[in-house]
């Protein structure tokens, strides 16, 4: 145990070091001597939660020129939840620096054919409200579709490019689940993105991100589902901010539900999803639960399905694509991590806080 002492220690010396050092003006964090500034966590909270979670003005307003200091109810958890945008920006500063190392930025003509994809669906006024409904300008759009491309290039580059499922794997998990290609009934096969109104602790998707009241449950299922219509991939919304700890990690995947078991689940419910074909999603649905949309992924009659059906052996093929998939990216994200020169002076702003108080 004492041998361990120095290694759970060394964090702490670290952070403590370096909060002797004075934070440069207007910068949260650095990641490799890059700066995150003020504004930059402004900008995404504001897109994120829309202003303070009290109604008392914009996070912008409030904290343009830094940390949090003193003031009136609801700050420690404005604080909170600006902490938690930092985090995301500090991973997204971590994978872009690695892109651009890779030589993997997103070209220009990439990022305008996914801007005009996106633009396509809706008016020129259409689309600006759904800009100015994420505080948004299209370059800051554009901007930050270069990013997502360019980690989408790395990521396929360092993980999903390396995965390979063969057929003796797919036999050998076939053969330890037979029992579960064995339908009493016929089955349904959905995936699910969950939004909840209190942050559970047990919840890690990739983006690290968690509404922290109902109305900001609503507003993210809401621009999820915006990214859904816009043709975004439901699997990876779902690991990057689903907040069911329980699918998060296979990108939504409930696995097959008997059509009983929907005889037992809310009316709202039961209707959406029976009038949806497979590859098809069902609008926001209400629970007690929190908000949800859910994906129909297949559906299965009843009886034992042989290896040999093409859909069975696509179901166990992309099972292990996921689970592995989901591996790599943790893996890859947790190693960038570890690697990265990382200060937050955010942070180290509230602990100082603390002391002085």
């Amino acid at each position: 145990m004492h041998r361990l002492l120095p290694l759970l220690l060394a964090p702490s010396l670290l952070l403590l070091c370096s909060c002797g050092k004075s934070a440069p003006a207007n910068v949260a964090a650095t990641v490799n001597g890059r700066a995150i500034t003020y504004a930059d966590l402004d900008k995404l909270y504001e897109t994120n939660f829309g202003g303070s979670s009290d109604g008392s003005g914009s996070g912008a307003q409030q904290f343009q020129s830094g940390p949090v200091s003193g003031g009136h109810p609801g700050d420690d958890q404005v604080t909170f939840q600006r902490m938690q945008v930092l985090r995301t920006l500090i991973d997204n500063e971590i994978m872009l620096q690695r892109a651009e190392k890779e030589g993997l930025l997103a070209a220009d003509a990439d990022v305008e054919a996914k801007f005009a994809e996106l633009h396509a669906p809706y008016t020129q006024e259409e689309f600006q409200k759904q800009l100015n409904s994420r505080k948004m300008t299209a370059e800051d759009l554009k901007t930050q579709l270069r990013r997502e491309l360019s980690v989408e290039k790395l990521i396929n580059k360092e993980t999903t490019s390396h995965i390979t499922i063969t057929d003796a794997e797919i036999t050998e998990f076939y053969n330890a689940n037979k029992s579960n290609f064995n339908r009493a009934e016929p089955m349904i096969h959905m995936a699910q993105i969950l939004v909840t109104p209190q942050p559970d602790p047990n919840v890690r998707n990739l983006k690290n991100d968690k509404a922290q009241d109902e109305t900001q449950a609503r507003k993210k299922i809401d621009r999820l589902y915006q990214l859904l219509q816009q043709g975004e991939d439901f699997a990876m919304l779902a690991q990057n901010y689903s907040e069911d700890a329980n699918s998060v990690q296979a990108g939504g995947d409930l696995g097959f539900i008997g059509e009983s078991a929907l005889e037992k689940a809310n009316a709202d419910l039961r209707k959406a999803v029976t009038a949806l074909q497979p590859g098809q999603i069902t609008s926001v649905i209400a629970s007690p639960e929190g908000f949800r949309i859910l994906k129909v992924l297949s559906r299965e009659p009843a009886g034992q399905r042989d290896l040999n059906d093409p859909a069975v052996q696509q179901t166990i093929r992309e099972t292990l694509m996921n689970r592995k998939d989901q591996l790599l990216k943790e893996a890859y994200y947790e190693t960038a991590r570890n690697e990265a020169k990382v200060v937050n002076y955010f942070s180290q702003s509230i602990l100082a806080d603390r002391d002085k108080k």
